[in-house]
């Protein structure tokens, strides 16, 4: 979606990597959210930051890791005084979207603007709170997951952002 909206505005194309935090034994269950650049972001959350932080810090290395393998492809876009938009395929809990809003937002952006397909009613309250703008076409009341409002919902793959983040390189030389 990134790179279809970059392409219709003639605009920049880069990643902000972010991830969830599981809780300790139920990895599926988001407690927070990190960024390649260590912010983290954690729920009320009964967990102890003794707990947390091991986990913080090992999803903070797998990114800093993935961003290193983008690096040769694509060198990093500095948001610094450029209006950003950060686009997610969807946002349920809004946790991992934070994470990415904040650390674009330490970069001193002059704006930023979150866009995605649907969301959930208390992720967009949530972050209306620290983007710029929210832009959602759906916002159902009735929200369970994402993949609910997609016929076909597969992960993007490290290899399918390798070939736009190439494809967008090239085509800008």
């Amino acid at each position: 979606m990134a790179k279809v909206l970059a392409e219709e505005l003639r605009g920049d194309l880069d990643v902000v990597l972010v991830h969830k935090i599981g809780a300790p034994g139920n990895p599926e269950y988001a407690i927070g959210s990190v960024s390649e650049f260590g912010t983290v972001y954690l729920n009320d959350s009964e967990y102890q930051s003794t707990e947390v932080d091991p986990i913080a810090l090992r999803e903070i290395e797998k990114l800093k890791d993935r961003h290193k393998s983008y690096s040769p492809i694509h060198s990093p876009i500095s948001p610094k005084g450029r209006i950003v938009i950060i686009i997610d395929d969807g946002i349920a809990t809004g946790s991992t979207m934070l994470a990415a809003i904040r650390a674009v937002r330490a970069q001193k952006p002059a704006r930023i603007v979150v866009a995605t397909p649907v969301a959930s009613p208390s992720a967009i309250d949530f972050l209306e709170r620290e983007a710029d703008e929210v832009i959602v076409f759906e916002k159902p009341k009735d929200f369970y997951a994402i993949s609910q409002f997609y016929e076909n919902f597969p992960q993007v793959t490290d290899e399918e952002v390798f070939e736009i983040l190439a494809e967008k390189k090239k085509a800008a030389a």
